[in-house]
């Protein structure tokens, strides 16, 4: 039997590149019902978008779409078509109605098993049906913070903290973030009520079973492939996908990375190869790009993801230069003025502020791309762009 072709690291990269949209943009149509249809299958296209903090996405989105602006993702937050949600991982997501509870329903193993190691003890003796129950009726008659929602729980519930009342809640009931919460230009905290009463869709329970899970196998590798099974498994926190991926194995492809390690792949999805250009580009916080796979060197090398670890989780704008992760960005917001400071890893760190780092054409496209990175988070405003020492 032969063995299965080997994909080097570069050419890896590159597949992520093109499925995640950072090769070339699409455009989006300047108006119509297409636009707002666009915006929405690519959040399904890249199933859903990290969204801890109310604002990456939309950088997110503009790193991938060209034409994006802050309203086209604002609208669809407003008109109920996308929606903030507790997912992968645990952590909070933007999705499209239409995944948010199939896409539940398939994580809501990892979601319990987070709640009983963080707060297990603290709810020893709590049914969890019955506090589903009330913690849900509370919310649907009217959205509550997580504060709220645990002192009205404490009501019930004396003995037990009421802030693992309320996450349990959170864990057992799909509870979305609603807005005035992460519209763009608008302030509000974090009120939950539930997904079915949000989106006026009914409780009944999705499919779970393996043709469901092959879907988000599928999916996943569209989005994020050629990946080894633990990529897919750090991806969603779920275990056991072994199985599932062996299913599948007649109706997919597979490589070997440089280390040797199998790789499974849609047969038609897109493996530009190695030497396909990968512009300079200005990645959001907390971008799946760089949080989606257990071996992250296909874009990020061991060094470059220890410089953006922090203490309290936050990851860091990235910058890519020839696919690869290589520093970090950010972009400071002022009433004069707005600064969109980048800073480089490694020995092409600028001895100074005033000189960009590298050949003139990668300096020109980081710069390129800093201004229309200003131009859509800061109009109005006189920019700068400033190359500056790591720390600084």
């Amino acid at each position: 039997m032969p063995q299965p072709k080997m994909l080097s690291r570069r050419a890896v990269n590159r597949a992520l590149l093109a499925r995640q949209l950072l090769l070339d943009r699409p455009r989006l149509p300047e108006a119509g019902p297409e636009r707002p249809a666009q915006v929405t299958s690519t959040i399904e296209h890249l199933v859903g978008l990290q969204a801890q903090a109310p604002f990456p996405p939309y950088y997110g989105l503009h790193s991938r779409l060209d034409g994006f602006r802050p309203q086209d993702l604002a609208a669809l937050i407003t008109d109920r078509s996308v929606v903030r949600i507790a997912l992968m991982r645990g952590t909070i997501h933007l999705v499209s109605a239409r995944d948010c509870l199939p896409l539940r329903q398939l994580v809501q193993p990892v979601i319990e098993r987070g709640l009983r190691g963080a707060f297990g003890r603290q709810l020893a003796g709590v049914d969890p049906a019955a506090l589903a129950a009330a913690g849900r009726s509370l919310v649907e008659a009217e959205p509550m913070t997580f504060s709220q929602l645990g002192q009205a729980l404490a009501a019930r519930w004396p003995d037990h903290p009421p802030a693992a009342l309320a996450q349990a809640v959170r864990a057992f009931v799909p509870l979305v973030q609603l807005p005035p919460r992460a519209v763009w230009g608008k302030a509000g905290q974090s009120v939950h009520t539930s997904a079915e009463h949000w989106l006026g869709q009914p409780g009944s329970a999705s499919e779970n079973g393996p043709a469901a899970l092959a879907q988000l196998v599928t999916r996943y590798l569209g989005a994020f492939g050629p990946a080894t099974v633990r990529d897919v498994q750090a991806w969603s926190g779920l275990t056991g996908l072994k199985a599932v991926i062996e299913q599948l194995r007649p109706c997919l492809v597979t490589f070997r990375d440089e280390q040797g390690a199998e790789l499974f792949d849609l047969p038609t999805a897109p493996r530009p190869g190695e030497d396909a250009p990968a512009p300079p580009r200005l990645v959001a916080e907390f971008d799946n790009l760089v949080l989606s796979h257990a071996e992250r060197s296909r874009v990020i090398s061991p060094g470059a993801a220890a410089r953006i670890s922090t203490v309290n989780g936050v990851i860091p704008g990235t910058v890519l230069i020839d696919g690869f992760v290589s520093g970090m960005w950010r972009l400071e917001r002022g009433r004069a003025a707005a600064t969109l400071t980048i800073e480089l890893f490694g020995p092409d760190n600028p001895p100074s502020r005033e000189r960009p780092p590298g050949p003139s054409s990668v300096r020109d496209a980081l710069a390129a791309e800093a201004g229309r990175v200003l131009a859509f988070g800061a109009p109005g405003v006189p920019h700068h762009i400033r190359f500056a020492p790591l720390g600084s």
